[in-house]
């Protein structure tokens, strides 16, 4: 069996245990790695034996681990064949519990490493005990008569000699996450060190849910002493066009967002809360080399672009099901997630160009001239709608009766034109060119 040990780091400037809601947020985190996770004392246990190969072996494991870890608080990691030791190994600073035989590594620990003798400490130093080893090599029939049966038992589980029994840690529904910082802040900006230990607990949360966070909310509470116009605090939501729950691009889209907001009053404590959750559907891994992707998609820049410069000043186009030219096409905020279903295509020529406006075109004997007569090709394609799009305070509608032509011009080449027939006399307009 492979354990692993995190000990937190103790409370900020004391020497005094991390608190509940540290350990409770670390476990959080750790389901990630694998549903068996449990508290124990000050630690968090981490069973990872059926993850190892899922997370690329024990090295990559560790890396990522330790990483992570020491970003949430982690002072001290250590791995074991179980979890008693591992923690006692963690107390002890020893990383590996593999790199030599368990029990000549537990023999050399210190009696305070392994909770158990806690209790029974001043009496067992009375009697010439510094290390487990030295407890160890009491009679058990004395240790069994003068302690208790726990120390016995601790002593076999730490050791392999039983089996271990743990209350494992159950994955909450929802996410909202807590941190007081360990100072006040007063710029914005510098939330987001707090605010990134936070998401990683939500990373943590989303992976072992298989999902991806599509909207999250960051809190904050101000300080006790502040002005009353401050108010208690506030509170500020950031949406993204797919579900995702990498921290990176989470972390950047918080600070575009953060660098525009100013505190009223000293922050004190952030409380983060997932407020939309969706299922995220991974790529599956390939056989082969993967192609090696530099740099950013597209759509995390736009995001980041649309946090930085406001969302309508970055768009992008987006078809809509309509035959009017003029709005075939609307613009949306790129941010914006796209519409699932794709308007369909006419299957009729296109131009690669289109006109803003419309430009009216000259009669010479019933036929169309730009810069010479027009050879009318294809057509007529006829487009008639709009009756339904009316302008506010205008008291008319869009309705056009329109009939399309591909034109011929010596001069300008392939063109896109179209004669009206609602008008009293059929005028022509040139909308479009071809490439």
């Amino acid at each position: 069996m492979l354990w692993s040990a995190l000990l937190p780091s103790p409370t900020a400037g004391t020497a005094a245990p991390p608190t509940e809601a540290t350990q409770r947020a670390l476990a959080t985190w750790a389901l990630q790695f694998t549903p068996r996770v449990a508290l124990a004392d000050e630690a968090v246990l981490m069973e990872v034996e059926a993850s190892v190969r899922l997370f690329g072996g024990r090295r990559t494991l560790r890396d990522r681990v330790w990483a992570e870890g020491r970003e949430l608080g982690v002072a001290q990691l250590a791995w074991a064949p179980n979890g008693l030791a591992a923690l006692a190994l963690a107390r002890a600073g020893i990383e590996n519990g593999f790199r030599q035989a368990l029990d000549a590594l537990l023999d050399s620990l210190p009696m305070a490493t392994l909770s158990a003798v806690h209790p029974h400490r001043r009496t067992l130093e009375h009697i010439g005990c510094r290390t487990l080893g030295d407890v160890r090599a009491l009679p058990r029939g004395g240790i069994g008569r003068r302690f208790d049966q726990h120390l016995l038992q601790a002593l076999d589980q730490a050791y392999g000699r039983a089996p271990e029994a743990h209350e494992w840690v159950a994955l909450p529904e929802h996410f909202e996450e807590r941190l007081e910082l360990m100072a006040r802040v007063e710029q914005a900006p510098a939330l987001l060190f707090g605010a990134r230990r936070l998401l990683l607990v939500l990373s943590g949360w989303l992976a072992a849910r298989r999902a991806g966070v599509s909207a999250f909310t960051l809190r904050w509470a101000h300080d006790a002493m502040r002005a009353r116009t401050a108010g208690e605090g506030g509170e500020i939501t950031i949406r993204t066009a797919a579900p995702t729950r990498d921290v990176e691009h989470l972390s950047r889209l918080l600070a575009e967002h953060l660098a525009r907001v100013e505190l009223l009053a000293p922050v004190g404590d952030l409380v983060l809360v997932a407020t939309g959750v969706q299922p995220l559907h991974e790529q599956s891994a390939s056989l082969l080399p993967d192609t090696v992707r530099q740099g950013e998609t597209l759509g995390l820049v736009l995001e980041r672009l649309s946090a930085r410069l406001g969302p309508q000043r970055v768009q992008r186009p987006v078809l809509c099901e309509d035959h009017r030219p003029e709005w075939m096409c609307r613009w949306q905020p790129a941010a914006l997630p796209l519409p699932r279903k794709a308007a369909p295509s006419t299957g009729l020529p296109q131009p690669g160009f289109v006109l803003p406006v419309p430009l009216r075109l000259a009669v010479r004997e019933h036929r169309p001239v730009y810069h010479g007569e027009l050879l009318l090709l294809l057509g007529p394609q006829r487009v008639e709608g709009g009756w339904w799009d009316r302008i506010e305070d205008a008291g008319r509608t869009r309705n056009v009766v329109r009939d399309y032509w591909v034109a011929l011009s010596a001069q300008a080449g392939v063109l896109w034109v179209f004669q009206t027939r609602l008008d009293g006399a059929p005028s022509w307009y040139l909308h479009g060119h071809f490439a």
